[in-house]
């Protein structure tokens, strides 16, 4: 099976090249394409992830850069994983959108039902795979991109200590906390990152618009942020330093998710992720017969996508702290 938005009658140029990755493939940690090095000193277990989507190959091109720079943590663990490797096998630059993942959304499979079930497929086996790894990070960093006009933002699902370290990176400089999607738990929602609780956390980074460079910029940016917060970085590793004068970071709570109940949903007119609605009620798609509706006043609009199949997240509708 393939994404959906293969489909869509799209001209998205891919202005970067595909990471040859070949020689990250066989990993050093007993898991294929995961990379582990420890550092001196005792400390965290940051991990960060590229390729849970096949097709979102601007994460590949940090880790591969940071492993042929020889980034190493200076204290704790630093671990580089490239995830969909099957799906990212079949990436095809004539028609990129085709190879999100194989057979379901490895960003869907993170419960403890799908992960212990039966139930077989690539993304299910390779969410298996990857699962003693994370049973053991302490910080998790997703990177992902955008294939619908937005602006950047981090997702840090519903706990105050992701929104925290969503903050504390802050690039991109708006933290959206949601409770994810109905179809399936994500990586950063896997129960250990979840539970308030523990201190384990995890957030996730739309960088970006897929396939150009300055989303591969600003994954490398936010990847050595969350290295130097957590003091894991090494002095004389090549990093991007941070630029003159970052955005304050803004933090925003989803109000309401809107899945698409019917295969009709369409919005009123093209929206832009990060757009903000001034007024409360104010119509914004039809689902079917069915009104969307802002539910409040200057109403954030959070990666809303055009052409959605009925039961996927159409748009997640936000409120900007102050």
């Amino acid at each position: 099976m393939t994404d959906s938005t293969a489909f869509l009658p799209l001209s998205v140029p891919v202005e970067i090249a595909l990471p040859d990755i070949r020689r990250w493939i066989d990993g050093n940690a007993g898991i294929p394409g995961v990379w582990t090095f420890t550092g001196a000193e005792s400390g965290p277990h940051l991990a960060i992830t590229a390729l849970v989507h096949g097709n979102e190959i601007a994460g590949a091109h940090v880790l591969d850069r940071w492993l042929r720079d020889g980034v190493r943590p200076a204290r704790g663990r630093l671990s580089l994983a490239f995830c969909n490797l099957a799906a990212f096998r079949r990436f095809d630059p004539a028609d990129p959108t085709a190879t999100r993942f194989v057979d379901e959304d490895l960003n869907r499979c993170w419960s403890e039902a799908d992960l212990d079930m039966r139930r077989i497929s690539s993304e299910l086996r390779r969410a298996r795979e990857l699962r003693p790894l994370l049973d053991t990070v302490d910080v998790l960093l997703d990177l992902h991109s955008m294939l619908w006009p937005s602006d950047p933002l981090i997702l840090a699902g519903q706990t105050e200590k992701a929104a925290r370290l969503g903050v504390a990176i802050g690039v991109p400089p708006v933290i959206v906390s949601d409770a994810g999607h109905a179809g399936g738990r994500r990586m950063i929602d896997y129960a250990r990152f979840a539970d308030p609780a523990t201190d384990a956390t995890a957030v996730l980074v739309e960088a970006g618009a897929h396939w150009q460079d300055a989303t591969v910029g600003r994954m490398n940016l936010a990847a050595a942020r969350v290295l130097r917060h957590l003091g894991m970085a090494r002095p004389g590793d090549p990093l991007p330093p941070d630029p003159p004068a970052l955005p304050a970071p803004r933090r925003a709570i989803v109000t309401r998710t809107i899945t698409a109940a019917s295969r009709d949903f369409a919005f009123v007119r093209e929206f832009r992720g990060g757009e903000v609605i001034p007024a409360r009620n104010t119509l914004i798609a039809l689902d079917g017969e069915d009104e969307i509706r802002t539910p409040h006043d200057d109403c954030l609009l959070v990666m809303p996508t055009p052409m959605v199949p009925r039961g996927h997240t159409a748009v997640r509708l936000a409120r900007l702290l102050p």
